[in-house]
């Protein structure tokens, strides 16, 4: 069988066979990851950010993202680990001399020189094109290569001299273990930080606590003089001074015939004054006469006088 033209057709083009694979450029990989931001697609211009996985950012991406956290953004995917503004550190990034942009080529008659970056390590003189291993410290957000860290081996900063510790230490755009890696120590540090804050709650507490025990009004002191004579005097008077009777305790209390708040009824009789004074009150066994003893316009009782 032929086709128009006396053609004849091979297996190939006429039985579909399995799909193959498209194989990623690496270059073009590269430039994606170390020219563009991961969230926006845009040219990375600054001020550059990295999160705690070591992914480049524009700052205005982030603060667009965090600011509008719709589920249409498909991209959003990318930095759903970043929570706030503190997730992120701005890079302190050395300029490439060497590097001309966009001027050299503008009428597009020139090579592309893709190993050519816009930034490099400022102790070794690397080129940040992703041929090499970058990586940036948390605590000041210096950018050099691995090689540096390796090769001048120090507990600070070898461009601004902040100390730092091995956990500070993030790789730029690194492997899938280095990711795994650096997810962990990330969810490590926010567990330790929500403990730490749970921690600290209960301290204000007390201290609060603390404060307002020690601003409240203490005990009211005592007059000045020798305590041996206070205690003295003190003792006289109980001992001169007669007990006070119920009559005079209910005209203390500003209600007549009425016991003081929380005071306990008792009668006269089993009180411990002397009979004369018992005989005033109707109570008393004087008191209670029969009517053929005492007349009719007699009284005994106190209330007539």
């Amino acid at each position: 069988m032929g086709c128009d033209g006396g053609t004849i057709p091979k297996r190939h083009e006429l039985v579909k066979g399995p799909k193959k694979v498209e194989k990623v450029d690496k270059n073009a990989e590269l430039v994606a990851q170390w020219n563009y931001c991961t969230l926006s697609q845009e040219i990375l211009r600054r001020p550059i950010v990295a999160c705690e996985l070591g992914r480049l950012y524009n700052k205005d991406a982030i603060i667009e993202f965090l600011l509008d956290k719709s589920s249409e953004k498909a991209l959003g995917k990318a930095a759903s680990h970043i929570k706030s503004i503190k997730n992120v550190t701005e890079l302190r990034l050395s300029d490439n001399p060497a590097w001309e942009g966009d001027k050299g080529n503008t009428k597009g008659d020139k090579h592309d020189d893709l190993q050519r970056a816009r930034f490099i390590c400022p102790v070794v003189g690397l080129e940040m094109n992703g041929r090499h291993r970058f990586c940036f410290l948390r605590c000041c957000g210096c950018v050099f290569s691995e090689r540096a860290l390796k090769e001048i081996k120090a507990e600070v900063c070898h461009t601004c001299g902040a100390a730092f510790q091995e956990d500070d230490v993030i790789v730029l755009n690194g492997t899938k273990e280095d990711v795994e890696t650096l997810k962990r120590r990330m969810e490590g540090r926010r567990l330790r930080s929500k403990l730490g804050k749970k921690t600290k709650k209960p301290k204000v507490a007390e201290s609060l606590s603390k404060s307002d025990v020690s601003e409240a009004p203490g005990p009211s002191k005592m007059k000045t003089g020798k305590p041996e004579e206070t205690s003295l005097d003190s003792q006289e008077k109980k001992t001169t001074l007669p007990p006070r009777s119920a009559a005079a305790q209910g005209s203390s209390s500003g209600k007549a015939g009425k016991p003081p708040c929380g005071a306990m009824k008792r009668s006269i009789a089993d009180s411990g004054e002397s009979e004369a004074y018992k005989s005033l009150f109707t109570t008393h066994s004087s008191a209670k006469r029969s009517k053929e003893e005492s007349a009719h316009w007699v009284t005994h009782t106190s209330y007539c006088f």
